[in-house]
């Protein structure tokens, strides 16, 4: 490629990024506004993360319960099959 088409791609680039930061720049307190006005928060509550925490252990504890059950019943029954095979 011509070396003057190399330098143009090279600017246009650079001055599409440069654009860019510069509309970004410019639209950021609209942004904000428009957050402000619809009640959209830009991070989440500290406190539901917190609920979901808890509500996760709970489960954990719920299904490691009902693992141990299942796991002693399983138990109880190989222990009974056992019994009456030897009977």
């Amino acid at each position: 490629m011509n070396k003057h088409f190399e330098d143009t791609r090279y600017y246009l680039k650079r001055a599409g990024e440069t654009a860019k930061k510069g509309i970004s720049e410019e639209l950021e307190p609209l942004q904000e506004r428009v957050a402000e006005l619809t009640g959209e928060e830009e991070e989440p509550e500290a406190g539901r993360l917190e609920e979901v925490k808890a509500d996760l252990k709970e489960l954990q504890g719920r299904a490691e319960g009902e693992a141990e059950k299942a796991i002693g019943d399983a138990r109880e029954r190989l222990g009974r099959s056992e019994a009456e095979d030897n009977s």
